[in-house]
C-alpha cells in the first residue's frame, strides 16, 4: 500500500459516516403521543439530530436544542441556539433555563424527545444554588485540565447543576421522556453522556466532593456550600419521575469502528478492533500503542501485517504547559516519539466530531517520516510534548487532519496501519 495516509483518512470518513444521525436515528423514533410532542436536546450533534426528527415526524412538533457555535442548522419546527464548548457561557445557561420553562405545563399525554450527544454538559450549563456562571466556568476549566476521566468530570458537573443528572427528566414529569443518545463516552453509559440530564444518577454529592479533593481543585465557596446541601443530590434510579421513560443509545464508538473495519477488509487489509473504550493519559496511551504497533510489525501479534489496528474511547491530557492541542494530537506525538526509527507504521488519531480539544482540527497523522521532517525544521518533539503543544508541532509539519464539524460525536477514532516487514515505501 503506497498511500497509507489516504487509506487511514478513508477509514476515518467511513467511521464518521456510520454515526450520522440520518443513518442511526429514524429507527428509534417512538409512536406519536395522544398529546403534544416537545423536542429538547443538547450536544455537538443536537442540530443534526433535530433536523432528522423534524423531517421524519409527521405530527405536531415544537422544541429547542442547543449546539456548539458554528454548528446550527435549519431544523424547521425546532429552534436551534448556539453556545460555547468546552467552557460554558451565558448562551448555554439561557438555553437550559428556557428548556426547564418549556417543561412547566407538560401532562401525562405528552411526549418529550430528548436528543443528547457529547458536548451537552458544557452546552447545557445551569449552575445550582447561588453558584455563578463565572464560578462554574472556573470549575469546568480546572476539571478539564487536571487529568480527570470523563466519568469523574461528569460526576462533579451533575452535582453542581440544576438540569443535569436526571433533573431535566424530573422537570418533564409526568410526560413520557424518550432519550435518543449518540454516545461519546467509553462504555456508552447513558449516565455519562452529556452528564445524563434525563437518566437516573447513581452517584452522590459526596462522590463529587471526593473528586474535587482528589485532584486538589481550588473551587469557589459557593460550590463547596452547594455540594454540602440537600439540593446537590440528584434523582435516584428508583425515583418515580423515571417511570415509563425510555433511553436508547442510537450510535456509539463501536458502530464506527465496525464500519471502518469492514471498509479496511473490503480493501484487502486485515483489521483488528483493539477496544472501543480506551482511556488514560493521552501521551501514555500513545506509548502503549507504539509498543502494540511494533509487536504487530515484527512478530505478527496480535495481528499479522499488513493490517490496521483500531480503537475508540477518550483519552485525557493533564495540562502543565502553555501550548495548543487536544488528546488526539498529544497521543500521536507520544506515539511518534516512541516509534522513532521504526518503518512501515502510519497512525491517525482524530475526534469524530471534527474538533480535537479546542482547535479547528480533528486530529493528525504520523508516519515513519514525521520525526525526520521535524528535525529538518528544527522542531524538538519532546519539547513540544512537554509544553502540551502538539497542535503547533503537527501544524508545522502539515500533518493536521481538518474535517470541519461532522454533525456527530462518537468520540475518538484511532487507526494504525502496519505494513508487512518486507514491504518498503509504504507511506
Amino acid at each position: 500500500m503506497r498511500d497509507a495516509r489516504g487509506f487511514l483518512q478513508r477509514l476515518f470518513a467511513t467511521a464518521v459516516e456510520a454515526a450520522q444521525p440520518e443513518r442511526v436515528l429514524p429507527g428509534f423514533l417512538p409512536p406519536p403521543p395522544a398529546g403534544r410532542t416537545l423536542v429538547l436536546g443538547a450536544g455537538k450533534a443536537a442540530a443534526a439530530m433535530a433536523k432528522v426528527v423534524d423531517s421524519h415526524w409527521q405530527q405536531e412538533l415544537s422544541g429547542l436544542v442547543v449546539t456548539r457555535y458554528g454548528q446550527s442548522q435549519d431544523c424547521g419546527r425546532i429552534e436551534v441556539v448556539e453556545a460555547s464548548h468546552p467552557v460554558p457561557d451565558s448562551a448555554g445557561q439561557r438555553a437550559a433555563r428556557r428548556m426547564l420553562d418549556l417543561c412547566g405545563d407538560l401532562c401525562a399525554d405528552d411526549l418529550v424527545l430528548c436528543l443528547i450527544s457529547g458536548g451537552g454538559s458544557a452546552l447545557l450549563s445551569l449552575p445550582g444554588g447561588d453558584i455563578s456562571l463565572a464560578e462554574k466556568q472556573d470549575l469546568n476549566r480546572k476539571l478539564l485540565h487536571c487529568g480527570a476521566s470523563i466519568a469523574q468530570i461528569n460526576t462533579v458537573r451533575k452535582h453542581v447543576s440544576a438540569i443535569k443528572g436526571g433533573r431535566l427528566a424530573a422537570a418533564c414529569h409526568p410526560a413520557k421522556v424518550v432519550s435518543l443518545m449518540i454516545s461519546d463516552v467509553p462504555g456508552d453509559n447513558p449516565e455519562l453522556i452529556a452528564s445524563g440530564p434525563t437518566v437516573p444518577d447513581p452517584t452522590s454529592a459526596a462522590d463529587a466532593r471526593a473528586i474535587i479533593e482528589r485532584y486538589q481543585l481550588d473551587v469557589a465557596d459557593s460550590i463547596h456550600r452547594f455540594l454540602h446541601s440537600p439540593e446537590a443530590e440528584t434523582p435516584v434510579p428508583e425515583d418515580a419521575v423515571f417511570g415509563g421513560n425510555e433511553v436508547h443509545v442510537v450510535a456509539g464508538p463501536q458502530v464506527s469502528l465496525q464500519a471502518a473495519a469492514q471498509q479496511a477488509r473490503s480493501e484487502g487489509i486485515a483489521a483488528l478492533i483493539l477496544s472501543d473504550s480506551v482511556e488514560g493519559e493521552a501521551r501514555e496511551v500513545g506509548t502503549a500503542f507504539a509498543a502494540i504497533a511494533r509487536q504487530a510489525r515484527h512478530h505478527g501479534q496480535p495481528i499479522a501485517p499488513p493490517c490496521v489496528i483500531m480503537s475508540g474511547g477518550e483519552t485525557t491530557v493533564s495540562i502543565t504547559g502553555r501550548g495548543k492541542g487536544g488528546p488526539n494530537t498529544e497521543l500521536n506525538l507520544g506515539l511518534a516519539i516512541n516509534l522513532a526509527g521504526e518503518t512501515g507504521i502510519t497512525a491517525l488519531a482524530c475526534d469524530t466530531d471534527g474538533i480535537d480539544g479546542s482547535e479547528d482540527n480533528a486530529g493528525c497523522i504520523v508516519d515513519e517520516h514525521s520525526l525526520h521532517r521535524a528535525r529538518e525544521l528544527d522542531l524538538d518533539p519532546a519539547a513540544y510534548l512537554e509544553n502540551n503543544d502538539a497542535w503547533s508541532f503537527f501544524n508545522a509539519l502539515g500533518d493536521l487532519v481538518v474535517s470541519g464539524p461532522t454533525d456527530t460525536n462518537v468520540n475518538d477514532f484511532r487507526a494504525m496501519y502496519i505494513a508487512a516487514p518486507n514491504d518498503a515505501d509504504e507511506t
